[in-house]
């Protein structure tokens, strides 16, 4: 959030106040649902479920080089549950990061696993996409905050401290 005075941004706050925070593939627009907001979120929702389900399709065709190879049944159970559980983790982990800031470090050395899981982030976007804007509740609860302490140091201000009569 900027508290720099600036022209009214695109969300409609006048200048002075704190800028919401844009959001990917929505911009500000999830701050009073205008715009083509509603277009946006059937989009995410349809496009991550298809990317989703492409990915599938890929997953599905190196399954089937694994049984051509003939690598054992092993290998094959192998890399399945690798998938699964890599898929429940990178999900687990994108929702979470909906409702909450991600530590840095801890996303740096789950990137691979994340990498391997990203059928599940695609998942877990497509279900948030579902009822808001992946995200959107976070960052609401953070701009408006904002709004609050922007409207808390206003109120203290009770005019030009310049023009103040000095006591003699």
């Amino acid at each position: 959030m900027s508290d720099e005075p600036g022209p009214q941004d695109t969300a409609g706050s006048p200048a002075g106040t704190p800028h919401p925070e844009p959001i990917r593939f929505f911009g500000t627009t999830w701050v009073n649902h205008d715009s083509g907001y509603p277009l946006r979120r059937a989009g995410a929702a349809l496009g991550s479920l298809a990317a989703a389900v492409a990915s599938c399709l890929v997953l599905r065709f190196a399954y089937e080089g694994l049984q051509i190879a003939d690598t054992g049944s092993f290998v094959t159970v192998l890399v399945i549950a690798m998938f699964a559980i890599c898929s429940a983790l990178a999900f687990r982990n994108t929702w979470d990061g909906f409702g909450k800031r991600p530590d840095p470090d801890r996303q740096a050395s789950l990137r691979g696993l994340l990498a391997i899981g990203f059928v599940g982030s695609l998942l877990a976007y497509f279900f948030r996409s579902l009822t808001e804007a992946p995200g959107e509740r976070l960052h609401r609860q953070e701009y408006e905050a904002a709004l609050r302490e922007h409207e808390k140091r206003g109120a203290r201000r009770t005019g030009n401290p310049a023009k103040k009569k000095r006591r003699r």
